[in-house]
């Protein structure tokens, strides 16, 4: 995945949801029916199901393996075992058996702490990287009270893009533009991965109480990294 820093801007509109297809031409409305996921959990992890207010982490999309829980255009995990190696320690190889790209934030070499990003995240944040267009990642969530909510997202963007979110099979955002956060006064180039941003209410959707699924599609652009979504009830 990529970063780049960015003024942003969204306007929000109303939107009707509509159905939409997976990558391998499954609705994910019928497949909410029969959804066969589960909520990410491990020894650091153990609350499954995403809480509603709060931050919900991409790098804890389901569980169910690919075609279920997520769509990745291949099965290496170009980050966890990859540029990350693979020598035993937590981050280095976090879910590195599965196909979804995920890194880390680093502090070392002014990699993820340096002066062309808009926000500072914090040290050792799990991140989606490596994204393409098409695909796509579930997330089991569980919301407090119905209604209707705002998310900041905390990203970066080497070329920009959209990205849509789907809530239970059905498409609550339609396409929703990522403003790129490249930065050409940046002489290191593959820092362009590493510009953060938080992007302030890019996306607002009703929820219903209790669990659903939030699918998170890459539509355009790819290139992204996408660290975490912080939902809040809209004012």
């Amino acid at each position: 995945m990529t970063t780049n820093r960015l003024r942003f801007c969204i306007c929000c509109a109303v939107f009707i949801p509509s159905m939409t297809m997976t990558a391998a031409g499954v609705s994910a409305a019928d497949e909410g029916k029969d959804y066969r996921g589960t909520p990410f959990q491990d020894e650091r992890h153990m609350g499954g199901a995403q809480k509603i207010p709060g931050q919900v982490q991409c790098a804890y999309y389901d569980r169910g393996g690919p075609g279920v829980a997520y769509h990745d255009t291949d099965s290496k995990n170009n980050g966890s075992g990859g540029l990350n190696p693979a020598d035993g320690t937590y981050l280095n190889q976090f879910r590195m058996d599965e196909g979804v790209d995920i890194s880390y934030t680093k502090f070392h070499d002014h990699i993820d702490d340096n002066p062309y990003e808009l926000v500072h995240p914090l040290e050792n944040q799990l991140y989606v990287g490596w994204t393409e267009p098409g695909e796509w990642f579930n997330i089991t969530v569980d919301v407090s009270q119905a209604g209707l909510y705002s998310a900041d997202l905390l990203y970066t963007s080497n070329r920009g893009g959209t990205i849509s979110l789907d809530v239970d099979g059905k498409d609550v955002t339609g396409p929703v533009t990522i403003e790129s956060t490249f930065n050409a006064a940046d002489p290191i180039a593959w820092r362009q991965w590493h510009h953060w941003n938080l992007a302030r209410g890019i996306v607002k959707l009703p929820l219903p109480a209790g669990k659903a699924v939030l699918t998170v599609h890459i539509l355009t652009g790819g290139n992204m990294n996408l660290a975490y979504f912080d939902f809040k009830q809209a004012q």
